[in-house]
Formats: structure tokens, sequence, C-alpha cells
């Protein structure tokens, strides 16, 4: 059997709806198997006995990993993973990777476009415009809030972190971070806690992943720290900020804005963050080009090609990056 045909062999689970090319990719390499969506209670007696992949955008939780015995890879799309319970797979030997580095730049670039928005209050001047605001009532009034003179703390300084700040730099102002430790050999200024960060500077930018250890880390004491001149801009995940106390935030007078690209409940987004006049808000947008989803998915399936073909993955999450290909 040649080594295509080895691949041709290996069914892949893909749960719900998935990336049109990366769906081309394993329909041309793998035998590609559908589901409804990521639940155990749909998995057949075939998935059972053929599965030995799953290619994702969803979560996939335990009680799957379980249901499918010859699972080896969850090839997950895109670089945050807290849906995907990595723990359980190492314990069961199942690899799990994700697509870092691809992303990185689009979701920074996103990211100072979110921010600028929020300050200078883009998308409303620009709505003036269309609606005739501008002939019929005059100049769009002074925006109340400016980049000058602000000082950036960067929550969380990763891959997107760092592309971030950089840009950030190329603007003038001043960048501080908190991470659970501090990054070796980087120059900006390290806080040891988050409420310390939010304590040193004006603006905040959250690119924390999910999970456990950051569930609502944003809070109504750190958004306090932060300051009535304060900016809140969060383009990780929802579910580090505490909504209903940043919603208060906003309309209290707590802090000055927000930009919000993620949220806790998506595409639910709360009522008082949609009616706030002070938020800028996208529908989780961060990497969503054709360039760099094409991307991503490219990197998702290399990922299963590189599995099944060297029994080797290329981006392991870190959970799982001791497991080991059998055979």
């Amino acid at each position: 059997m040649t080594k295509a045909e080895q691949l041709n062999s290996v069914a892949v689970l893909v749960p719900g709806h998935f990336n049109d090319h990366a769906v081309e990719r394993i329909d041309r390499t793998f035998r590609r198997v559908n589901i409804e969506r990521a639940d155990p209670a749909l998995v057949t007696d075939e998935m059972r006995r053929d599965v030995r992949a799953i290619a994702s955008f969803a979560g996939v939780n335990a009680a799957l990993m379980d249901a499918l015995p010859k699972l080896e890879l969850i090839a997950s799309f895109g670089v945050g993973y807290d849906s995907v319970d990595a723990v359980h797979a190492a314990k069961k030997n199942i690899m799990v990777t994700n697509t870092p580095d691809v992303l990185t730049e689009e979701v920074a670039d996103t990211t100072i476009g979110l921010l600028l928005n929020t300050v200078r209050e883009l998308y409303t001047a620009e709505k003036w415009l269309r609606d005739g605001s501008w002939v019929k009532k005059g100049n769009y009034p002074l925006s109340r809030l400016t980049l000058r003179g602000r000082h950036v703390g960067i929550f969380g300084m990763g891959r997107i972190g760092l592309a971030i700040a950089r840009r950030l730099e190329a603007f003038g102002l001043p960048v501080a971070y908190h991470n659970r430790r501090k990054v070796e050999g980087l120059a900006y200024q390290y806080h040891p806690t988050l409420k310390g960060l939010a304590e040193a500077v004006d603006t905040l930018i959250s690119v924390v992943p999910g999970g456990a250890s950051t569930e609502k880390a944003v809070n109504a004491e750190i958004l306090a720290a932060l300051g009535a001149n304060g900016v809140f801009v969060n383009i990780g995940r929802g579910s580090t900020v505490d909504e209903p106390a940043l919603a208060a935030a906003l309309a209290n007078g707590a802090i000055a804005a927000a930009g919000l690209d993620v949220f806790a409940d998506e595409p639910n987004v709360p009522k008082a963050l949609l009616e706030a006049p002070n938020t800028s808000l996208l529908p989780h947008v961060g990497s969503a080009s054709h360039h760099t989803r094409r991307a991503m998915a490219d990197l998702c399936v290399d990922n299963l090609v590189s599995w099944f073909s060297e029994r080797r993955p290329l981006t392991p999450v870190p959970e799982t990056v001791n497991v080991k290909a059998a055979g």
C-alpha cells in the first residue's frame, strides 16, 4: 500500500460546519466522516471502529474522546484551544494540535484597528457621513478620547501580545504587561499582578486564552483600577471578562470606553453592551480574512498529514507535547 493509499484509509471526523478549504484538502487526502455536532451521543458504531482523528472548530470534550477508542489526534482550528480538554487527551495519549503563528499578524492588526475605532469613534463618524448628518448637522463632534499620551498594558504577552506591542511602539506608546511569569529578555515593564498592571496604565488589552485560570479575570476591581480615562480592549476570549461588571463600568463612568471582538456567549452579546454608546463591538473577526483563514486551514490539515505520514505533529499544544504516536 502506498503512502497516499494509507492516508486515504484514515477516517477523520469533522463535526458541524468546517472551513471549506480544509474540507477540500481532507477530502483529497483522507476519508472524511461528518457528524452534525461534537456530541458523543451522535457517534455511531462505525465511527467508534474507524475514526482516528478529529478536525474541528468546535470543542472536543472528554466524553467525545472516550466515545472514539481509535482516536489519535485532534486537529483544532485556531490558536485558542480552551474548548478542547487537552489534559484528558494527554491522559489518553491523544495528540492535540492548534494553528499558532499563522494568525498572529492578522489578529494584531485587528487589535490596533479596534483600539483606534474605540478611542476615535471612527465607526460612528462614518455613520455620520453616510446618514447625511455631515450635510444636515455639520462636522462630527470632536472625539472625547485619543491615543496620544496613553499608556498601554497587555494582559497576555505571547505571540499575539508581542505583535501588538510592536505596533504600539510604532505609535509612540509605552507598553507594559502581565503574564503568569516574566518573559526573559523582554524590555517592557512587567507587572506580577493584573491589578498592578491596570493601576499603572490607562489602556488595557486582553489577549489571554480562555479556561479556568482566566475566567472573569477582568472584573470590577480591575476595571476600577484602570480608571475613569481607561479603555479596555478584548481580542482574546469573552470568558476572561465579567461582562455585567464591564457593562456597569461603562455605564457609571468607571472606565471611558471598551472595544470588544469576543464575548462570553457568542453570538449572543449582552444588551447592555450593545446599547452602550462608548463601545466598539466586532463579531469575532480577529483573524477573519480569506488569507489568514486559508493559512490556518492549511496548518490544521498539515498537522493531520504529518501525524499520519510521519507520526509527528507540527504544532502540538503544551499539554500533549509528550504524546507519542503508536506504531
